[in-house]
């Protein structure tokens, strides 16, 4: 199984004036490609910093990182933007649908700005939303409008799937429902995903577990006793 991801030495120190904020230290770790890794830590702790580099969402202040053995953080604005659009899919803790479109066109919407992009109609029905095209976000539950936001990401076709607390806004019930569904996508469609999170349950999910502390990697490993979402309390 080869490495899809890299961080070197990684840090990212945000300034404000004469401040500066070392949001993440000299973080170094890999996930390999078909992997769900979990990255795990408390608010401040620097793990949605991590998700906005990977996602080029941000620059690194040094240090590099590797994605399919490309040092992203060279890429120009123009590359990283295009990065962005081709290589990877978001889901955020609050859905950010666009609410005057349809489950339906929400999807395609996003799926439409690759070439290979897969079918909207098609994804929605793995999510369970196939009677669900047409609504509009306001006539969804938050757990369907997750899911929507799910779909849209996976129809982009996108080398990463990056998830920042993908629960963090629903009910329990709803949450592990979301959780098996990713567990479900990374093992239907061989996608990498990394879901970032406060929520030491989730640990028990990962192939692979970043825990980090103040901006540091506090431990990164490979985990022999995986279990499924069925089987995870919170």
């Amino acid at each position: 199984m080869s490495k899809i991801i890299e961080l070197r030495n990684v840090s990212k120190i945000y300034r404000m004036g004469e401040v500066s904020i070392d949001a993440v230290k000299n973080a170094s770790f890999y996930i390999n490609e078909g992997e769900l890794a979990v990255i795990l830590g408390a608010s401040g702790a620097g793990k949605s910093t991590v998700l906005n580099l990977l996602g080029g969402m941000d620059y690194v202040t040094k240090g590099e990182i590797i994605v399919e053995k490309e040092a992203i953080n060279k890429y120009s604005e123009r590359k990283m933007t295009a990065y962005r659009r081709e290589k990877i899919g978001f889901i955020f803790q609050f859905y950010n649908l666009v609410m005057n479109l349809t489950a339906k066109e929400n999807v395609e919407f996003a799926a439409d700005f690759k070439a290979d992009h897969l079918d909207a109609s098609e994804v929605l029905a793995q999510v369970g939303l196939s009677e669900r095209l047409r609504n509009f976000p306001s006539q969804l539950s938050g757990g369907e409008q997750q899911r929507v936001a799910i779909a849209r990401a996976v129809a982009k076709n996108p080398l990463l799937l990056l998830c920042d607390e993908p629960t963090g806004a629903l009910d329990y019930e709803t949450g592990k429902q979301v959780l098996k569904l990713l567990s479900e996508v990374n093992k239907k469609y061989k996608k990498t995903v990394v879901i970032i999170t406060h929520n030491s349950a989730f640990a028990d999910l990962g192939d692979r577990v970043i825990r980090m502390r103040s901006g540091e990697i506090e431990s990164a490993t490979k985990n022999s006793k995986k279990k499924t979402v069925e089987e995870i309390e919170w």
